[in-house]
């Protein structure tokens, strides 16, 4: 599901429910990171980094722990970029070398609508309006849960590129659907705050693409170099 929102250059490995990729086992400077953790937390936990691990694999980088860094964001094996997003029944890892991206992220949420009052808190009026009319015209999709998982997306190309906050307010996303499959289309996210520096240019834009399968919302960002 993930890889398909993604340029080819990026190698995605996911995990449905309760399969497990092979080797889901955490390295000990992991697990003492969820030694307390419900066993749900754990799981995930594990399964996401065995799926990074995998995908690692294949871009053929020797696998090696996924420690967190400054506010929880991943910290890649060097010449390396990714990201990672696990909800329930659903763990994925993108990675991709960092010569030939500047970031990504993705996300997956349950395809549900989101908690009353959480909307309002997360988007901007013109947002509303937009997710009003799409709502008027596909009544399938739950645009207030892709809205949440696209900043979500959004929030994890701009860390690692900025190494500071982005609120949910600082970026205007307007959904766009692909007439000849409605549940899926592109992602347009206009940053309200300066961008970062990519290449000597000041992005402005982040775009990406999003789908509804399976119970499941997808999005993914990308941040080429030009």
């Amino acid at each position: 599901m993930i890889e398909e929102l993604l340029p080819d250059s990026v190698v995605a490995v996911e995990a449905y429910g309760h399969d497990e990729p092979e080797n889901a086992t955490l390295y000990p400077e992991e697990a003492a990171l969820v030694a307390l953790a419900v066993p749900k937390r754990r799981r995930e936990f594990t399964v996401v980094r065995a799926c990074a691990r995998l995908a690692m694999v294949k871009l053929g980088v020797p696998p090696q722990p996924v420690l967190p860094g400054e506010r929880g964001a991943p910290r890649w094996p060097a010449g390396l970029t990714g990201s990672m997003t696990h909800c329930d029944g659903y763990c994925a890892a993108a990675l991709v070398r960092a010569a030939d991206l500047a970031s990504l992220g993705i996300d997956a949420e349950p395809h549900g609508p989101l908690p009353e009052g959480v909307l309002e808190g997360v988007s901007l009026p013109g947002e509303r309006v937009r997710l009003r009319e799409l709502a008027g015209t596909h009544t399938a999709v739950h645009w207030d849960r892709l809205l949440f998982s696209a900043k979500e997306s959004v929030y994890k190309a701009w860390f690692p590129l900025t190494g500071t906050w982005l609120d949910f307010t600082e970026a205007d996303i307007e959904i766009l659907v692909d007439p000849a499959r409605p549940s899926s289309g592109t992602l347009r996210a206009e940053l309200l705050v300066p961008g970062p520096l990519v290449g000597g240019e000041r992005r402005g834009v982040f775009e990406g693409r999003w789908t509804v399968q399976g119970g499941l919302v997808a999005t993914s960002m990308t941040v080429p170099y030009a």
